[in-house]
Order: structure tokens, then C-alpha cells, then sequence
């Protein structure tokens, strides 16, 4: 079994990378997906959230508005450190779940938090998804209907990419063509059976492998 950890900041096109990587054969763990499961009503991390942020961030039938809570947490840099408090430890472990039962060669983590959660350790390699700034910014107006103030304010409130480009195996710039993108993709992917079989099937921990 071979681990990859795709991340990159939001709009950047990890669904795009996924969906390739799909194609030839990787198993796809998405974090946002167990998220939502993990804030659905009456869950363990649903009734912290709540008590964490209050009532005011549900919707009339009582389930979190997740628009909602984003708008105050990524506003302010304390409260996204309490919501990921909740959240993360959690998320890491439906993720270990899933890799558990997986049969798959090459399972993929797709996560925009994967290094600050610390998921990024457990993974055998990297790969970091880039794009434009102003192409996140049109893909979250015109594609997930976000309004403009909303767009920068969840760009803003991420790391650089360069910072997780220097923690990156594999960086995969999305910014062209989905041509282009899938091309990259292919030929990091012909790398994987090398790795297979030699010490990089071992786990990243804290070691930086370097190999972009």
C-alpha cells in the first residue's frame, strides 16, 4: 500500500487531480466528505461545534450551516484554531478507518488541512495541487456561487502555497489546461512502483523527501 497526501489550497483543483487519479486506480479518501459526516446532526463533533459557536450557526431544521460557520471562522484566526481542534482528530481517525479496509495499492488523502493536521505524516509522499490566485477566485464565484467578499476571505485565510510547495513530493500546477494537469498527474503516477519497493514505502514521519 502506497499513501499519497493531496493538498492545496481551496479552488486549486483537487477534485480535478482526484478524479485522474481515480481513473488510474487510486483509491480516494475525501476529508471534506467525512467532514460533513462527522458535522451531521446529532454526531459526537456536531454537539462541540454547537456548543463550541452556539446556536446562531444553524439552520431552521437544526443542522449547521456550514457557509455560515465558515463566514465566522475564517474571520478569525482563534476560532478556526478552536473548530479544527474539534475537527481534525476526528477526520484522522474515519481516515485511518477507511485506510484499514481499503484493498487499493495507492490510496489518496485529499485534504486542504493535510499538513497542518497533521495527516501529512502518515502518508509515504506529498503532492501538492496550485493555481492562480485569480483562478481560485473565478472558480469559487462562477462554479460553487460564492459571493466576492466571501471568495477572498477564504483564499485569505490559508496558508501561502508556497509553503506547502516546499513540504511538496509532487507539486501539480493546475493552472493550464486539464490536458496539461493530467499529464503531470500520468507521469508522477509511473513513479509510484519505484517507491513500492524501496525505503519510501516507509512512512514520510518528519523526514522531507525532496523529490518534485
Amino acid at each position: 500500500m502506497y499513501l499519497i497526501g493531496l493538498t492545496g489550497n481551496i479552488a486549486a483543483g483537487k477534485t480535478t487531480v482526484c478524479n485522474i487519479l481515480r481513473k488510474l486506480g487510486a483509491h480516494i479518501i475525501d476529508a471534506d466528505a467525512l467532514v460533513h459526516r462527522l458535522l451531521a446532526k446529532g454526531q459526537p463533533v456536531y454537539r462541540q461545534v454547537v456548543a463550541a459557536f452556539g446556536q446562531d450557526i444553524l439552520t431552521a431544521n437544526g443542522e449547521i450551516d456550514r457557509a455560515r460557520l465558515g463566514r465566522l471562522v475564517f474571520g478569525n484566526p482563534e476560532a478556526l484554531r478552536r473548530l479544527e481542534a474539534i475537527v481534525h482528530p476526528a477526520v484522522a481517525e474515519l481516515v485511518e478507518q477507511e485506510i484499514a479496509a481499503s484493498t487499493a495499492a495507492v490510496i489518496v488523502v485529499d485534504a486542504v488541512k493535510l499538513i497542518e493536521s497533521g495527516l501529512s505524516k502518515r502518508c509515504n509522499a506529498v503532492w501538492v495541487v496550485t493555481a492562480r490566485e485569480e483562478q481560485q477566485f473565478q472558480r469559487l464565484t462562477e462554479k460553487r456561487g460564492m459571493s466576492p467578499q466571501d471568495a477572498r476571505q477564504r483564499i485569505r485565510a490559508q496558508e501561502p502555497q508556497e509553503r506547502k510547495i516546499a513540504l511538496a513530493d509532487v507539486v501539480i500546477d493546475n493552472s493550464g489546461t486539464e490536458e496539461e494537469t493530467e499529464a503531470q498527474i500520468v507521469r508522477a503516477w509511473q513513479r509510484i512502483p519505484l517507491f513500492l519497493s524501496s525505503d519510501r514505502e516507509k512512512p514520510r514521519g518528519d523526514e522531507q523527501n525532496g523529490n518534485r
